[in-house]
């Protein structure tokens, strides 16, 4: 059959079995969460005493982790508001870095004003242009704590409003240009030029512990382009993020909340959950979370339904998909974690008929579920990460069998400059008959692909191999270096291509194109201006490999790109 029929497990044995399945799943997940939450989590029982959570040391997250909350306590008469909010601190993803730790100049403005710190500063902001960790997840706290460094934005941050009420305001804004030739793998050629612009506002208001409400808004626009805009460069002052917590309890020393409203989302490795900072507008949902955090454990159950952009009106949540999920994560100790997660996507919207018999069945029509699991840590300049995820249910009356697997192993050389290295494979299935009853094409549901499978997005989570490897370096500490190499291949020579958005690009139904899509050069470099801006550089190229030589023959892909960023 293809290279996923070895995994098909035999407890998904009739189509009547899991229909019942994804029937039930529906009704119990979010029950299962509350549940977990007012019981206590029983995982807690046996977890080791309370470590602190591990550094976030890594480019797509917050700068420093905030530690597990506790809960604030009254003191001659006033609320201890130094605790709020209770941070969720986001994990390490995949190729994830081990920062300088100094001596030196931590950014640009610190070489200029000759300030040689002996460690890096405390700071709410990783130092890089990309951040994906929302923003009523950046961790402000430390201002509670006396004799922190000062900066100019001070002032509209954490404002007490009496005694119980604390306010926050803040913001961001980029400027992107980007030159792309071979766009998109056209087959006319055309090249493309374009200028992106990005501004976020929010404001961040809660009552002692008990009830935060927090708005942000967008506005993403595009303009100068050869080629029509993608969805994801525009969206005219919309809302981004507006919901509302309300604490549960206090259950084994951490909080536990419910959030209603419209939200994003960001978990684990952001292989299958990710806010998609490279994009525009990024990612956002609508629905009701409650999460559950500790020193040892983050506990997460959802239901949501994804915003569908619509650049001239207000964004509305797409009705015909609904996302469930239960998501843990543990902290044995500093410097590890394990996930471990179930997820399941139901798609109602319609395949047509000309996708169903050309075998692009991956947009509808589809009750998906996800198992998987993930490890990732360092033992000092050890570092390693292996994931694994297993897909089944139905999608256009097939029975689904699909996985995908990540896995890496990296090493800091105890050199000057920070040097770093990973090698790394991954892999996604794919199908090879869409007429034997099954699917074996894993769906990578609402993934952070960019980050992991190359910067010019013709390669996403399905249907691939991908051989590759990062280096990295920071010639001084507020300058980041990273290449990547990768090295394409189809899973199955008979089903798509699939782009970063998922979405079915090239085929050949024969086979005989090969398998050897390309090989993908990556350059990134960070330079970190001040506390609040960064500029990106960065430069892309795509060699083809056999199957783009035959499918689109002449092409010769490459991305640069330049951004500014500016965050208060």
């Amino acid at each position: 059959m293809n290279n996923s029929r070895f995994f098909t497990f035999s407890a998904f044995a009739t189509r009547k079995r899991k229909l019942a399945m994804a029937g039930s799943m529906q009704r119990w997940l979010l029950k299962l969460g509350v549940c977990m939450l007012s019981v206590g989590v029983p995982l807690s029982a046996y977890a080791n005493p309370p470590a602190s959570a591990p550094k976030a040391s890594d480019a797509p997250k917050a700068a420093e982790a905030p530690k597990a909350a506790e809960a604030p306590k009254v003191a001659d008469g006033k609320f201890d508001m130094s605790k709020v909010p209770a941070v969720s601190a986001p994990s390490r993803p995949g190729l994830f870095l081990l920062p300088p730790a100094g001596p030196g100049y931590f950014s640009l403005w610190d070489l200029v004003t000759g300030n040689k710190r002996e460690k890096p500063p405390v700071a709410p902001y990783a130092p890089f242009a990309l951040l994906t960790t929302p923003a009523y997840d950046i961790d402000f706290r430390y201002l509670a704590t006396p004799g922190h460094e000062k900066d100019i934005f001070d002032p509209v941050k954490r404002m007490n409003l009496g005694d119980d009420w604390l306010l926050s305001l803040g913001g961001n804004f980029w400027y992107r240009y980007i030159h792309e030739t071979d766009s998109r793998l056209n087959a006319a050629g055309t090249n493309n030029d374009f200028h992106l612009l990005r501004t976020r506002v929010h404001a961040d208001l809660w009552y002692r512990d008990k009830v935060r409400l927090f708005a942000e808004m967008i506005d993403a626009r595009a303009f100068g382009s050869e080629l029509p805009p993608l969805v994801t460069d525009r969206n005219h002052a919309d809302i981004l993020n507006m919901f509302t917590d309300i604490k549960l309890a206090n259950i084994n020393n951490g909080p536990a909340y419910i959030r209603v409203g419209r939200q994003e989302m960001m978990y684990g490795s952001q292989r299958l959950i990710s806010t998609l900072d490279w994009v525009n507008t990024r990612r956002t949902f609508q629905g009701v979370k409650t999460f559950w955090r500790t020193a040892e454990w983050d506990v997460d159950a959802f239901w949501m339904r994804p915003m569908v952009i619509e650049k001239g009106n207000v964004d509305n949540w797409d009705t015909q998909q609904n996302f469930f999920g239960l998501w843990a994560t543990n902290k044995p100790k500093p410097g590890h974690l394990i996930d471990l997660y179930f997820l399941s996507l139901i798609n109602d919207r319609n395949v047509s008929a000309a996708n169903m018999l050309a075998g692009n069945i991956l947009q509808g029509n589809a009750d998906t579920h996800t198992l998987g699991g993930r490890l990732a840590g360092n033992f000092d300049n050890l570092l390693y990460e292996l994931e694994g995820m297993y897909q089944f249910g139905q999608r256009s009356n097939l029975d689904v069998s699909a996985f995908a697997v990540a896995t890496g192993v990296g090493y800091r050389l105890p050199l000057p400059m920070n040097p770093q290295g990973w090698i790394r494979y991954d892999f996604a299935s794919g199908d090879g008959n869409s007429k034997d009853g099954r699917s074996n094409t894993f769906n990578q549901l609402f993934p952070f692909g960019h980050y992991y499978l190359g910067f010019l997005d013709r390669v996403g989570r399905q249907n691939m191999h991908d051989f590759n490897a990062q280096f990295t370096m920071h010639p001084m500490p507020w300058i980041t270096f990273i290449t990547q190499y990768h090295r394409f291949y189809l899973a199955n020579n008979r089903d798509y291509l699939y782009n970063a958005a998922g979405q079915a690009t090239l085929r050949d139904i024969t086979g005989q194109s090969g398998s050897h899509i390309g090989d993908e050069i990556d350059f990134r470099l960070n330079l970190h201006m001040s506390r609040h801006q960064d500029v990106l550089l960065g430069y892309s190229k795509l060699w083809r490999g056999e199957f783009l030589d035959k499918q689109r023959p002449g092409t010769s892909p490459d991305l640069f790109y330049v951004q500014y960023n500016f965050r208060f």
